[in-house]
């Protein structure tokens, strides 16, 4: 029984995926709701699921990408927090340290704005909004700012490498955040 319905769902998906109205309309809400951001190809790929639940909806874009960039952060801070500062010289363990702490705060951020992202309030909207950006626009400072840490450091550690350009996709990721945010201030509820 659960084998025909795991079949059933995949046929499912596999007729919409191959209908090309059903593609070409997730296409269009996705180039629509990219359009705005500064990293179009980024976000045209990580944001590229949740266009068939959140087509024009501007409340639900800059939910999910803030949820994305939830996931980033977890994943670099999960880096950062494993890598040994045997492992790199001391101007690295220092930025190393700082971009923990920074992270951590930026995740804070992020978490704060999605709660508020989830419960938005016409009442409330323009605290909101302002509230968001205040949130989104920390968090992408403290990123820069854990990315500002390493410029002094050796390029030649493949850790400092991997964590200089993690930083960056994240940066990238909630500079999209924050321009899906001023897209729903823009459209309102």
């Amino acid at each position: 029984m659960n084998s025909f319905i795991t079949f059933a769902l995949l046929s499912l998906l596999l007729a919409l995926n191959s209908n090309p109205s059903y593609a070409s309309g997730r296409n269009q809400y996705i180039k629509n709701a990219c359009s705005v951001t500064q990293n179009q190809q980024l976000c045209f790929r990580t944001l590229w699921p949740f266009a068939i639940v959140a087509k024009n909806n501007s409340s639900k874009w800059a939910r999910a990408s803030v949820a994305v960039t939830i996931t980033d952060t977890k994943r670099i801070l999960r880096l950062l927090l494993k890598t040994r500062s045997s492992a790199v010289g001391k101007r690295e363990r220092v930025a190393l340290s700082d971009c923990r702490e920074l992270f951590m705060d930026s995740l804070g951020n992020l978490y704060k704005s999605l709660a508020v992202l989830r419960k938005l309030d016409a009442d409330e909207f323009q605290q909101q909004m302002s509230d968001l950006a205040t949130w989104l626009s920390s968090a992408l400072t403290d990123e820069d700012t854990c990315l500002d840490g390493f410029e002094e450091t050796s390029i030649r550690s493949s850790t400092v490498r991997m964590i200089r350009r993690r930083a960056r996709r994240c940066m990238l990721l909630c500079s999209n955040a924050l321009a899906l945010l001023n897209k729903l201030a823009y459209d309102g509820l």
